[in-house]
């Protein structure tokens, strides 16, 4: 799988870490780790939310046949500034999202889901780390106690990314599905 800017914080960061507790630098590797932990959690967020919305309007743009004035309402009402609004953020399904697109894309998304344990996984990593976001940014970020290790929020992160990969794939394959009909 390809490299992301996440797998370049996360590994930059390891290694700072790395060469602080090396020359025992105790403290400053304990601050550095708290930081680079709420940093880890909000980049892969911000990261995931900037991938979802740019394929949700690469879809809607090559369905419109790129009409400008259906676009910029799409994108001003759709997509800027309701990206946490399309999920339950709490909930362990995406039901929510998916249903934004209609029962039948919901219903196919469920049966999708059902049949595959890896995006069942992805999807509650995902919306455990868009959780954890909302509770960090919402809750002082700068004395929230982030209990989660930069590794554990860096595995949820890799089993996320596989939703987020794999979404836009999931729409078009509906959508060839049902325009046909």
């Amino acid at each position: 799988m390809e490299t992301t800017v996440i797998d370049r914080l996360y590994n930059d960061n390891r290694e700072l870490l790395d060469y602080l507790k090396k020359n025992g630098e105790i403290s400053f590797q304990s601050n550095v780790d708290d930081n680079f932990r709420k940093t880890l959690l909000l980049s892969a967020a911000s990261y995931f939310e900037a991938v979802l919305k740019e394929s949700l309007m690469n879809f809607f743009q090559e369905k419109t046949n790129y009409t400008e004035l259906i676009l910029r309402f799409i994108q001003n009402k759709a997509i800027e500034r309701q990206y946490h609004t399309y999920f339950s953020w709490k909930e362990k399904n995406a039901n929510s999202f998916f249903g934004l697109f209609g029962d039948g894309f919901k219903d196919f998304m469920q049966k999708e889901v059902r049949t595959d344990k890896q995006l069942e996984n992805a999807i509650q990593a995902f919306l455990k780390l868009g959780n954890f976001r909302n509770e960090l940014v919402h809750q002082n970020f700068a004395i929230f106690p982030l209990e989660n290790t930069a590794e554990e929020i860096y595995e949820l992160y890799k089993q996320a990314l596989f939703f987020v990969k794999m979404f836009p794939k999931k729409l078009q394959e509906y959508y060839e599905k049902n325009s046909a009909k």
